[in-house]
């Protein structure tokens, strides 16, 4: 008599190791993702699992989401980690993004061209990404303006479009304002943010 194998359950959903060494993985392959899968990006055709953010990061993501929901114009909406498409093979999900108000709600990836501004938060483990890879894929996309929010303490740089072209063709951010005390701007609506009330 022979012992039938146990049957063990598949662990949890991970990224083909073959089509990520072919970096050939596209934005329609996310909208086909398990529900179990984590959080992931996706960067020229590769999938990249993003770490889980710190409570404090939480904190102000949600204290940004709320003060732009607040005083944000009816034609723009507010939402949180939602995923971006930057190009066929490139999806990132901002921490928060004001929105054109005419997307259809059931939508769950965001076009570039629907995008006023992505807000990023740095962390501890994305500094460099927030502060030089997010920036240049959202320039070169079209993302008309980019927030990028430093911790402890905290310090918003706001940046918009230039015309400075950088040396692929494309457009880059330059700095708009920035500041520890109050952010005060005219785009994408007219802002006056004291730094406080994002502030955990």
């Amino acid at each position: 008599m022979s012992a039938e194998p146990i049957r063990t359950p598949p662990g949890p959903w991970c990224p083909d190791p073959m089509r990520q060494q072919r970096a050939d993985y596209t934005v329609e392959d996310l909208l086909d993702l398990p529900d179990d899968a984590p959080r992931v990006e996706l960067v020229d055709g590769v999938i990249q699992v993003t770490p889980s953010p710190t409570l404090g990061h939480q904190d102000i993501s949600f204290l940004v989401r709320r003060w732009l929901q607040a005083h944000a114009p009816s034609n723009l909406r507010v939402a949180q980690a939602v995923g971006v498409q930057l190009s066929h093979n490139t999806s990132r999900q901002p921490d928060v993004l004001l929105y054109r108000a005419t997307v259809p709600p059931d939508r769950s990836m965001l076009r570039s061209e629907d995008v006023a501004l992505a807000v990023e938060i740095v962390s501890p483990g994305t500094r460099r990404i927030d502060r030089f890879a997010k920036p240049g894929e959202y320039a070169a996309a079209g993302i008309p303006f980019y927030w990028r929010i430093e911790q402890d303490p905290l310090h918003v740089y706001a940046y918009r479009i230039g015309d400075h072209v950088g040396p692929g063709g494309e457009r880059q951010y330059e700095l708009a304002a920035d500041g520890a005390d109050v952010i005060e701007l005219t785009e994408p609506f007219e802002i006056k943010l004291p730094i406080n009330e994002i502030t955990p």
